[in-house]
This record gives C-alpha cells, structure tokens and sequence, in this order.
C-alpha cells in the first residue's frame, strides 16, 4: 500500500495528514471549517484517496493559515506516498460537472509543482469558508506534492457549485494520474529518467 502520514506544526496551525493512494476513498477531514471539511471529503472520495485530515488553527484570526496549511500537508503526503514514482500513469485530466459550473483538472506528476488558475470566484463566504482559499489551497498543494496542476473553469455562477468541481475534478485527475500503469511496471515514466 502506498501511505503516508505527514505532521507539520508552527504557531499558526497544527496539522497531521493521513493519506492511502490505493484506498476506497473513506475521509475522515476535521478542520474547524465545515465547507473545507465537505471539500475535502469530496476530494478523498472522489480520488479514492484514504484521507484523514487534523487540522487545529487559528481560526479566530480566519481560515486561511489552516486552509494553506492544509493543502502543504496533504502536498507532502501525496509526494511522500508516491515514493518513486516508478510505474505510475503520471498524467491526468477531468472535465466535471456540478449543475451548471463545469471544470476542467489536468495535472502532471512532474516533480515541478506549479498552479495554473483559471477560476472565476467573487469575493465573499461559501458558509464558513472563504472562496479565495480554494486557489491558496491548490496552490499549497501543487507546490508540495510536485504537481503541475491547470485547473480552468468552463462555466459556473454558484460559488459552491464552482468550488466543489474543482476539488472534484482535481481528485479525478489525481485518482488517474497516481493509478499504477499495468504496462509501465517498475517503469519512471519520464525521458529523462528522473521525475
């Protein structure tokens, strides 16, 4: 099985991540903030990822350390239960639906993390989240997990709607890119010889 469990601690956020790459993508997400909680559950369900996420922060000034912090946890994680790498399919692409928002996720498992945003959210709450923290997420975890991650929104008016595809079609892609390629056994899948 490929695992990994991954604690970061600073005066900001304390946070332990559990992640299974080959799991069936049960999700057990405690952050404080309930939307990025049932985002999260979405993204370990949807990748079926096996992900337990605690995350204490300091709530009381906003969301956004626990939320960044998040994301350079479960970035590490993921990078820490891809090993390797060898034998992975290494690219993925989604294009999802959520009622009348439609996203597009393609990532590659390069070793060069970087985000490529195209999404139109408005400033403002969905619940107890703030929407501008779904791009400080993905771009904390795109960095630390080595990923080239372009994420593009198609169509979408509801915020919730918007957000909750791109976590969805990102988990997608991700399910697709980490999945072994029964071809490729033992194979690093780069010209180079080295991701």
């Amino acid at each position: 099985m490929r695992t990994a469990r991954v604690s970061r601690a600073t005066k900001e956020t304390n946070i332990t991540v559990e992640v299974g790459l080959d799991g069936t993508g049960t999700v057990d997400a405690q952050t404080g903030i309930g939307f990025f909680d049932h985002m999260l559950d979405a993204f370990g369900r949807h990748g079926l990822l096996d992900l337990q996420v605690d995350a204490k922060g300091d709530l009381q000034v906003d969301g956004h350390h626990t939320v960044e912090d998040t994301g350079i946890v479960l970035g590490q994680a993921l990078a820490s239960a891809l090993g390797d790498k060898r034998g992975i399919s290494r690219f993925g692409q989604c294009i999802l639906p959520m009622d009348e928002a439609l996203v597009m996720a393609a990532l590659d498992i390069s070793g060069r993390g970087a985000l490529y945003w195209d999404v139109r959210l408005p400033f403002g709450m969905v619940g107890d989240f703030d929407a501008q923290l779904a791009r400080e997420f993905f771009i904390a975890l795109a960095t630390n997990a080595g990923i080239t991650l372009h994420v593009r929104q198609l169509a979408g008016d509801n915020a919730h709607h918007v957000i909750e595809a791109t976590f969805k079609a990102v988990a997608r892609a991700l399910r697709q890119a980490v999945e072994p390629d029964p071809r490729a056994v033992g194979a690093l899948p780069s010209t180079k010889g080295a991701l």
